[in-house]
């Protein structure tokens, strides 16, 4: 598995070196969101280290919006207000929507976006979650809009993560990417205690839905589901990199197509 350094492609693995990462592109215009909320300490983490990379605009959820997916809001109409909390001096707004909402209205009000970041998560976005992960949907949703997305995440337990401590990480691993004109949608996993940074697949593993009853103040029934994996993580993946201490850097396609079952299908169930 292939350690990264400050400039990577995936056909090459460049050994870390000491120095300043150098941009060639330093005024690129950069996105950053989140589906955690407005008010979450990852989303000034990512702010700060994005300041590095070029300009920055700060759209974001009004209220926490995890494991939203990739809605949209169809129903209603969105609006922005501007945020009571600043980042590193730069204005915020709160959008009255989804991760993916924030994504395509924060892009047209803020023309010319090159880049969109999503995080930090509070909480990892590993192997299956992330088909319901609203910080990767925004990624995506840059990604849809003919734009580079860029999710990043790290776990989130019984205290807050350090974020000063991940800063260093998350500079790097942007910087393996954000340039990178053949990658586009780009999912960053950080451990709590990072060793280096590693390029991985997604774990695809089976999991098994669990679902945790419980009696809320009023004395009335109520469920929380939650999942737990069924099988350990194969090497080369994001689940075994972050098990390991590793920050994954896991390069994603929009296109779903099983381009082996179609082919398959096309040469012995041919239609017209």
């Amino acid at each position: 598995m292939c350690v990264v350094g400050y400039n990577q492609s995936l056909n090459k693995c460049i050994p870390q070196q000491a120095g300043t990462i150098i941009l060639t592109n330093a005024r690129m215009r950069i996105l950053v969101t989140n589906d955690d909320g407005i008010y979450s300490p990852g989303i000034a983490a990512l702010a700060k280290v994005a300041l590095r990379f070029g300009e920055v605009q700060v759209v974001a959820p009004d209220v926490e919006q995890s494991s939203m997916g990739h809605a949209i809001t169809a129903s209603r109409p969105l609006s922005y207000k501007k945020s009571p909390i600043t980042f590193e001096g730069l204005d915020a707004y709160r959008v009255n929507g989804t991760p993916a909402d924030c994504v395509a209205l924060g892009t047209h009000l803020w023309a010319k976006t090159d880049v969109v970041l999503s995080g930090i998560n509070m909480g990892l976005n590993l192997g299956n979650s992330m088909w319901h992960s609203g910080t990767l949907a925004a990624a995506k949703q840059a990604v849809l809009l003919g734009m580079k997305g860029i999710a990043i995440s790290t776990p989130a337990g019984k205290t807050e993560p350090d974020f000063d401590k991940l800063a260093p990480f998350v500079e790097k691993a942007l910087a393996a990417v954000i340039e990178n004109p053949h990658l586009n949608l780009i999912n960053i996993n950080l451990p709590a205690d990072p060793i280096g940074l590693q390029w991985t697949r997604q774990s695809v593993r089976l999991y098994d839905g669990k679902i945790v009853p419980g009696i809320d103040p009023m004395g009335r029934k109520h469920y929380w589901f939650t999942v737990i994996p069924l099988e350990p993580a194969e090497e080369g993946t994001d689940r075994y990199a972050v098990e390991n201490g590793y920050v994954s850097i896991t390069p994603l396609r929009l296109d779903l197509t099983h381009e082996g079952e179609l082919t398959k299908a096309l040469q012995t169930q041919p239609v017209s």
